[in-house]
């Protein structure tokens, strides 16, 4: 079975995340680990991403934590949910807080690998929602990549560049610091003399916003000595929900 997806496996106990990966690597999928919600978070998040296998009983964040964070900053990633909490309640509350699945601990190599497979078949019909953020009459449309100004006055933006912008709003209010940024849009780890890269690519980002604003917000804030964040009076707005300020 030949694919390029990735797929972001979370569970904390070793043994059990260990045959997840290797059945996976054998089925064809890449995969990236992780033992912990925090962790486990951080690798959804990156770009590549196409599906997450997700305990419940974690350490740093538990699994349903970690799932309300997707869902509000990766509407459309698909997520199975593995764990041996087999309650009623449990299953409910995981797929109401929109788990595409929920695997019961223990399970079969194929059991697991058919679920993956039916889940990955349906994600090409959820299309990513639109990210839009804004101040007044100037609309920043992740989607398009394009700054909208009054009138018909538009500028584009770069990939870099709307990565940043969506990286920043997921974070909603909180400070992104320059390593995050390097590991979330660059895909660089460990790059401390890169974090220069980061305030190139913000002071260029922060001059383009400025000169098709319509009035004087700030639309992205330094923290100092830690990172960047969004404007406080910037409304963030994804897909067809209502605004969210950020």
């Amino acid at each position: 079975m030949a694919n390029a997806r990735t797929i972001v496996v979370i569970e904390d106990e070793d043994a059990i995340r260990r045959g997840i990966v290797d059945m996976l690597t054998i089925a064809g999928y890449e995969t990236v680990e992780a033992a912990d919600g925090e962790a486990g978070l951080t690798e959804a998040q990156r770009a590549g991403v196409s599906l997450v296998l997700l305990d419940l009983l974690l350490p740093k964040m538990n699994g349903f934590e970690v799932l309300e964070e997707l869902r509000r900053t990766r509407q459309s990633l698909p997520v199975i949910i593995l764990t041996a909490r087999g309650s009623e309640d449990d299953r409910i509350r995981g797929l109401r807080s929109g788990a595409d699945d929920y695997v019961m601990k223990p399970f079969s190599a194929r059991e697991l690998l058919a679920r993956v497979e039916a889940v990955l078949r349906r994600s090409p019909e959820r299309p990513e929602p639109v990210l839009r953020i804004s101040s007044g009459s100037t609309v920043v449309d992740c989607g398009r990549r394009e700054i909208c100004g009054q009138g018909s006055e538009r500028a584009a933006l770069s990939e870099m560049e709307t990565d940043i912008l969506k990286r920043l709003a997921s974070m909603s209010g909180r400070c992104v610091s320059r390593e995050e940024l390097l590991s979330a849009v660059w895909g660089i780890r460990d790059g401390v003399v890169e974090t220069r890269a980061i305030d190139m690519h913000i002071t260029r980002l922060r001059q383009k916003l400025r000169s098709h604003s319509t009035d004087d917000v700030e639309w992205i804030v330094t923290v100092r000595g830690k990172g960047y964040m969004l404007g406080p009076q910037l409304n963030v707005t994804r897909g067809g929900e209502g605004e969210d300020q950020a």
